[in-house]
């Protein structure tokens, strides 16, 4: 049997990986989670005027079973919904606005692309309805042991080049117009992942499934699904930074040693399963990997610098266009790739409990807007959006890949049962991929540990899949 498994990290990642581990191999397999921040990574919170409010990974598309599955098992709620409407901005004017009419809205799309946001439409559904397979497949307990096999069960081929090619090339070819891409798809790309059309195609049509169907949060912060799992599968978490893990063997199985940093210094643990949730390539400098023979290749890529700020304050409508603040009818403004525009997004947030109470605060009054740039805003550009402010809080940090089409994902299977999480994220990078992936490295530790290999890298699983039933 499975004695002692170690997760590196306690975001999402980890929790879900704990989580699933449990499940397949059962209640008796003794967890050790190691995290040196804090637990939920980077879905974190800041305290705005006794109010918490999230500071990233805010919202989770309609169809995340996984997310779904957590928040019911949990006991969580889904935080009510507080409309509001968007708009893009080309940093002299809007290119696009919504409206309270629902028509309407698809009338000036129509009006402007004409049948470019149909194509759009088709695309995206097309790529999420193939997605949409691995739950079936997950759940006959499949699993794959690399990114490439697991988008090729879904998609074929076409699916693996979706990492490979832009999400503008892709969608050019299937006539989305030039200016479609250049004033929709940018600003949705930018106020998701920071970054350009040049994204791949699959990260780019998982976004833009978030941007047009219906999307949740979790009642008290989206960080409460992390410690919720990790308090419900028992795990031990401890604090501490790991520096590195070893391989020893013993009696033909792998046997990898942890060492860690903690506030009493150094120490390490011995494992038969390590599950690495971190992005390695964050951290290669201060992570090592000894007595591996070949050894762990260097993981290329990096990550895109990005830079929330939480501003308590009065947004200065006058720059948008609108000289009277009361007229100003947006609660969430998204920028096109404009060289001199210094933001990608600003959205004006709720805090994470909203009580039937609540309501949004008008446009004239102070309000918490979440403002995410590339770079920290200088205090001309703070007075630019901002006629005044009370507080700003800002949280930086490498949130997504650089998505770079060119570079082959990086792998699952690092060694016999020492395996990575984090290299999903540059196939796409959203919670529901997270607990997606972390669901297949339990499924794969499991079959792999139990030599079920007719569970592993299996082709043709739609048909096996119907057969089964």
């Amino acid at each position: 049997p499975l004695s002692p498994a170690a997760v590196v990290g306690a975001g999402l990642g980890g929790s879900a990986t704990a989580y699933f581990l449990q499940q397949h191999f059962g209640p008796q397999v003794q967890l050790d989670v190691y995290e040196a921040a804090g637990v939920g990574g980077r879905l974190a919170t800041v305290t705005v005027n006794k109010q918490q409010y999230e500071s990233r990974g805010a919202s989770i598309h309609a169809l995340s079973l996984h997310m779904q599955d957590f928040v019911k098992i949990l006991g969580l709620k889904h935080r009510r919904e507080v409309a509001g409407k968007s708009a893009i901005f080309s940093g002299e004017h809007f290119v696009l606005e919504e409206t309270d009419w629902y028509l309407l809205n698809l009338f000036r799309l129509w009006w402007h692309y004409g049948i470019s946001f149909l194509r759009l439409q088709m695309w995206v559904e097309e790529v999420m309805e193939k997605f949409m397979r691995i739950y079936k497949y997950q759940a006959h307990g499949y699993a794959f042991s690399s990114l490439e096999e697991l988008l090729r069960s879904l998609g074929g081929e076409a699916f693996v080049n979706m990492t490979q090619r832009s999400v503008a090339e892709s969608l050019l070819e299937v006539g989305v117009t030039q200016r479609f891409v250049d004033d929709v798809i940018a600003a949705v790309l930018r106020s998701s992942y920071g970054q350009s059309v040049l994204v791949p195609a699959f990260a780019g049509a998982m976004s833009l499934a978030g941007a047009q169907g219906s999307t949740w949060a979790v009642e008290g912060g989206n960080k409460l699904v992390c410690s919720g799992l990790l308090k419900l599968t028992k795990a031990n978490v401890i604090s501490a930074r790991v520096t590195g893990i070893s391989l020893h063997s013993s009696e033909g199985r792998a046997l990898y040693q942890v060492h860690y940093e903690s506030t009493e210094g150094q120490g390490s643990a011995f494992y038969d399963l390590v599950v690495v949730t971190t992005p390695l390539q964050l951290s290669r400098s201060n992570f090592t990997f000894d007595n591996f023979d070949p050894p762990i290749a260097d993981l290329p890529g990096a990550f895109q610098p990005s830079v929330t700020s939480v501003v308590h304050g009065y947004l200065n409508s006058s720059y948008f266009g609108f000289p009277d603040p009361k007229l100003f009818p947006f609660t969430s403004i998204l920028t096109t790739d404009t060289p001199e525009l210094f933001f990608h997004a600003m959205d004006n947030i709720c805090p994470v409990n909203v009580s039937a109470a609540f309501r949004r605060k008008q446009p004239q009054e102070a309000a918490v807007w979440r403002v995410l740039s590339p770079r920290p805003l200088d205090k001309p550009q703070l007075k630019t959006l901002f006629r005044s402010y009370y507080s700003v809080q800002v949280a930086e940090w490498p949130t997504y890949p650089r998505y770079d089409a060119a570079k082959a994902l990086p792998p699952v299977v690092l060694h016999e049962s020492l395996f990575y999480l984090s290299g999903v994220e540059w196939v796409a990078s959203s919670m529901e991929m997270t607990a997606v992936a972390a669901k297949n490295v339990a499924l794969l530790a499991y079959n792999r540990w139990h030599q079920q290999l007719d569970k592993i890298d299996q082709k043709d699983l739609m048909h096996k899949v119907k057969t089964e039933l």
